[in-house]
């Protein structure tokens, strides 16, 4: 397998795996443009040459888009292999390649976050431990930060306090995302207008800038849906799923 690193010079001509379309759809967009800031802060997204879910984003802890603590960590956004690249080892060479960059400019270790049990749009808890992760914080509602230390004794990632305990003091459903997740771009509209049509109380808060993203109230940014006030889920909905989730 072959694989290349997006830059500034390059992004345009190349596909972003996790939303294989043409230029000009709207969660292509959405992700090019979110990545492009963020290359200056250290940001890497390696992909597979071939069209296909295959690839790595991760960036300096310091400038990831989540609430922690982890000064000297790389951070993955995501590490995502499936369809038919899935089970060729595709992921080890995403990770090892993390590795040896994240090594090569003095980084403590890795860290990524996951839970107790797989989540969706979430690293798998049983690859990170058979890599030689290890769960160094939990938030509650099971959304776990786990490292992978370069030397035993580093101080270990932790989540920030306004993240430990997902709360917010809004009633109905609320709604935190970023840009990060090309998907979002598509179908938080479309749940925004549903809720309007069947008259369900909903806000979307758009995490727009690192600080905001790092201050959140939930360890996990991308998508987080609350209902009065406690946190509900990371999948992002579309209508169908939204009005079964209300129903319940």
């Amino acid at each position: 397998m072959e694989y290349i690193k997006l830059t500034s010079d390059n992004i345009e001509n190349e596909h972003i795996c996790c939303a294989i379309s043409n230029n000009k759809d709207i969660q292509v967009v959405s992700k090019k443009a979110w990545l492009k800031d963020r290359f200056s802060d250290g940001l890497v997204f390696l992909k597979s040459t071939e069209r296909g879910k295959c690839f790595i984003e991760y960036i300096p802890a310091e400038n990831a888009w989540v609430p922690i603590d982890a000064n000297g960590y790389m951070y993955i956004d995501c590490l995502w292999v499936s369809g038919a690249l899935k089970g060729h080892g595709y992921s080890n060479d995403l990770i090892e390649a993390c590795i040896l960059d994240s090594k090569e400019q003095g980084k403590k270790g890795l860290c990524i976050l996951s839970s107790a049990k797989k989540k969706p749009f979430l690293a798998d808890p049983k690859y990170l431990k058979y890599k030689g992760f290890s769960v160094c914080d939990e938030a509650v509602g099971g959304i776990q930060l786990w490292y992978l230390p370069f030397e035993s004794n580093f101080e270990k990632p932790r989540f920030k306090d306004c993240a430990k305990n997902p709360i917010v003091d809004k009633n109905g459903y609320v709604l935190y995302y970023t840009n990060q997740c090309p998907f979002n771009a598509k179908y938080v509209p479309i749940v925004e207008k549903t809720a309007e049509e069947h008259n369900i109380p909903f806000k979307s808060i758009h995490i727009e800038t690192k600080s905001e993203a790092q201050n959140a109230p939930t360890p996990i940014t991308t998508y987080a849906l609350f209902y009065n006030g406690e946190y509900l889920t990371n999948e992002q909905m579309n209508d169908t799923k939204f009005l079964k989730l209300v129903s319940k």
